[in-house]
């Protein structure tokens, strides 16, 4: 397979793109503000791509930052955190419930106070699983435009709400114990990146979902989660990760443009708040009947990108095993379930029109 070489316009934009990140992250992170990195690259780039600049992100360079996170997730895994994965069966029960709630409480929303057909406001509603709910809707006939818009605020608004939310609540942990900070050698570099680009690439042929970044959090966390190796990336290289993803999810906005956007604002909003208010209330009820942390269960629950996520369980020393098991066991569910879905109770938009 032969492979193009990007134009000098492109690469330009690409450098563009991941200067206006760095310095974006920079700027949040000298101010000390909760989820700096992350939640500054998104936002500036974010803000650039709706000013109409050319923004993106290409695949090999997104492909390169979910490794990176994965590596460094998986390098928080120690043996007491495993000790809670028996309280996973119960808790992503909950959470296919919470999806299922949280989706058609949205998509009502959307229908009755918006006017949406029933396929665009459900595939609107459903959480995660952004790639495959864009296909399906452009197979419907859905409204694109709009679910993207629906999607993509959803998850700036969490991504930029949470880590100050869980801060000022003082809910989040303030800091991790600096032994999961420690820089391993050289050579544990080397097992570190040769097991988690091995392990993603067989997941890539397998088709699992979210490859890159699972295989890598699965490759770093057997490393050190049998002690074959001891610390992880040096901080420079996490805070690669945490500004690419917020490059990655601010550039969306390059492609929809600004009267799409407040067009469509509203109802973004609106189903964002139905689902916030169900979601919490299956957080609450795990929070009091269970052990489980409530800044992890907050997380766990988002109805937020995978990647975004747990690039948040990073930042703010959330259990990524925890959040990891729920968003994918949420992206399968989500999957599986929309094409079926869809094909009984959805309708085109050429249905609706006529």
């Amino acid at each position: 397979m032969a492979f193009a070489i990007p134009t000098r316009t492109k690469t330009l934009n690409v450098l563009e793109t991941l200067a206006i990140a760095v310095a974006g992250g920079g700027l949040f992170l000298w101010a000390q503000l909760p989820g700096g990195l992350i939640t500054g690259a998104m936002i500036s780039v974010g803000i650039a791509a709706i000013a109409g600049r050319p923004l993106t992100v290409p695949p090999v360079v997104t492909q390169s930052m979910l490794v990176l996170l994965g590596i460094s997730l998986g390098s928080l895994v120690s043996r007491q955190l495993l000790q809670h994965v028996g309280a996973y069966p119960l808790t992503i029960a909950l959470l296919a419930l919470a999806t299922f709630c949280s989706t058609f409480g949205s998509s009502l929303y959307l229908q009755r106070v918006h006017g949406w057909d029933q396929t665009s406001a459900f595939l609107a509603g459903s959480p995660g699983a952004l790639s495959q709910i864009i296909i399906l809707a452009a197979e419907k006939g859905a409204d694109v435009p709009a679910i993207a818009v629906v999607q993509t605020v959803r998850v700036i608004i969490l991504t930029a709400a949470l880590p100050l939310l869980l801060t000022l609540t003082g809910l989040a942990p303030a800091s991790a114990p600096t032994v999961l900070f420690a820089t391993a050698s050289p050579l544990e570099l080397a097992e570190l990146i040769a097991a988690s680009v091995a392990v993603s690439l067989l997941l890539r042929l397998i088709k699992f979902p979210a490859s890159w970044m699972f295989g890598a959090m699965i490759g770093s966390s057997l490393l050190h989660g049998t002690g074959l190796v001891e610390g992880g990336l040096p901080p420079w290289a996490r805070g690669i990760a945490l500004v690419g993803i917020g490059a990655v999810i601010g550039a969306r906005f390059a492609r929809m443009r600004i009267k799409t956007l407040l067009g469509h604002l509203n109802a973004s909003l609106g189903s964002f708040a139905i689902a916030i208010a169900i979601s919490g209330i299956f957080v609450a009820f795990i929070v009091l009947t269970t052990h489980v942390h409530f800044a992890d269960v907050v997380v766990a629950f988002a109805p937020g990108a995978m990647d975004a996520m747990l690039a948040l369980a990073l930042t703010l020393h959330i259990d990524p095993i925890f959040v990891g098991a729920h968003h994918l066991s949420r992206f399968v569910f989500v999957t599986i379930s929309t094409p079926g879905i869809v094909h009984l109770f959805g309708r085109p938009q050429d249905d609706v029109d006529d």
